[in-house]
């Protein structure tokens, strides 16, 4: 008899625990969900050491599919890849049905991101947890309808990746750069190919050609001492050994390379970090947090910084290996000092232009508009990877550090940092002008 109270009294329990409702996960803000989205997809670049050019396209590609997604949110916002080249009408809501748009836009962003770049384990890891968010809180038409919509954008964008000439970039013979004088070769210390030397040759999104916003061409080549070939040399030289506190935190701050080699001895070891596209990402985020910007704000923010980069990207490199110029650690190796090495690593392709520039400046004409000329901020970006942040005023106060911190850092001459912003600057306003962003 006592048994079987047990039994019952157990069974009891059991029943009791099944009517109780399981709590639902809750909910996150629309505007945080994008920004957690582009967080974990910088990881992944990061982790998968992706080319700064490389970068621009994924974060290109994603933040197209999201906001394509998000857009429908508010009908005052227009399709951005309607007015860009060679993208295929996007599918559209069916009318009179009901979508949570932000699930649609997480949705199209992970089906381009798991296409364009490879652990996409550590992605799905964080997109289940999103996605439960989600199913635990919608009926589950409005939650698969809004999956299968941001799928279908995420497809069509996707067709659109498979025709720019990405793949055909892959798999090219290594770039060695030419003993020709006043032409790149690889540099000290670890002497690594040209990258991605055809990247000129990619399908813009905005702009009309790589070739499009010409520079004039770099000093040529000089054995004459006073010539202003050399004296570029020297002024990056004597930079070099005067450097103030200031000038080597902005350096650093900026550096931005995703491939550090660091040697000790005979040991080699390497640091990631963000890639100079991701660093303007970081500061778009912290322009729409600071300004509370709604989810479709936030999106069309990453659009347009993503465009602004993937095009600065493409003519910079246009002209960077038009040119083939040397860089000034190769020639002050070679004709002032045999032992000097910059403070910052010299990336491995040519000098000219600097492309820390040109996409710099780009994304802070975007960025200028969409938020204001004299936007403070604390840029907060690189402070997970390199514990530093810095104060600007502006966009454009940090594009123009961005630019001179190369020269600083001895890998560009001060003509090439010029030269680059004035590119990116010219590609921001044509981009920005081009665009209808309201319907």
């Amino acid at each position: 008899m006592k048994s079987l109270k047990v039994l019952l009294a157990v069974a009891f329990c059991f029943a009791v625990a099944g009517c109780v409702k399981k709590p639902k996960i809750p909910m996150m803000k629309d505007a945080d969900v994008l920004h957690e989205n582009l967080d974990h997809l910088t990881q992944v670049i990061i982790y998968d050491v992706f080319t700064p050019p490389v970068a621009s396209r994924i974060y290109g590609y994603t933040s197209l599919a999201a906001y394509e997604a998000m857009r429908h949110a508010d009908p005052k916002y227009a399709s951005i890849t309607a007015q860009l080249r060679g993208f295929k009408a996007m599918p559209e809501p069916e009318k009179g049905k009901l979508y949570n748009f932000t699930l649609a836009a997480t949705k199209a962003f992970f089906t381009v991101a798991h296409k364009v770049t490879f652990s996409i384990d550590t992605l799905k890891k964080y997109e289940d947890k999103v996605f439960a968010m989600y199913q635990d809180n919608l009926d589950t038409a409005t939650f698969s309808r809004s999956m299968a919509f941001g799928d279908s954008i995420g497809k069509v964008m996707l067709v659109r990746a498979a025709k720019d000439n990405y793949p055909q970039t892959r798999g090219k013979p290594r770039f060695l750069g030419s003993q020709e004088n006043g032409k790149w070769r690889p540099t000290a210390p670890d002497y690594l190919d040209g990258v991605e030397f055809c990247w000129g040759t990619m399908h813009t999104f905005a702009i009309d050609t790589s070739t499009q916003f010409k520079l004039p061409p770099p000093p040529p080549f000089s054995e004459d001492r006073t010539s202003e070939y050399f004296r570029q040399n020297v002024e990056v030289y004597e930079q070099s050994k005067n450097l103030t506190d200031e000038q080597i935190k902005i350096a650093r701050f900026w550096d931005d390379n995703p491939f550090v080699i660091q040697h000790n001895g005979h040991m080699m070891f390497v640091n990631k970090k963000i890639t100079p596209g991701g660093h303007w990402i970081g500061i778009t985020a912290i322009a729409c947090k600071k300004t509370n910007a709604d989810a479709v704000k936030t999106a069309q923010a990453y659009a347009l910084t993503s465009i602004a980069l993937f095009d600065a990207f493409i003519a910079g490199w246009q002209v960077k290996y038009d040119t083939k110029y040397i860089r000034p650690v190769t020639v002050i190796n070679d004709k002032i000092d045999q032992k000097w090495l910059p403070m910052l690593q010299t990336p491995p392709f040519p000098e000219y232009p600097s492309g820390h520039s040109d996409i710099s400046a780009a994304s802070a004409v975007m960025l200028t508009h969409l938020f204001g000329d004299n936007f403070e901020y604390d840029d907060t970006s690189d402070l997970r990877y390199i514990g530093m942040q810095r104060h600007f005023k502006s966009f454009m106060q940090a594009s123009d550090e961005t630019s001179i911190s190369r020269f600083y850092g001895g890998i560009h001459y001060r003509n090439s940092v010029n030269a680059g912003a004035a590119q990116g600057k010219e590609i921001g306003e044509y981009i920005w002008n081009k665009l209808k962003l309201q319907k």
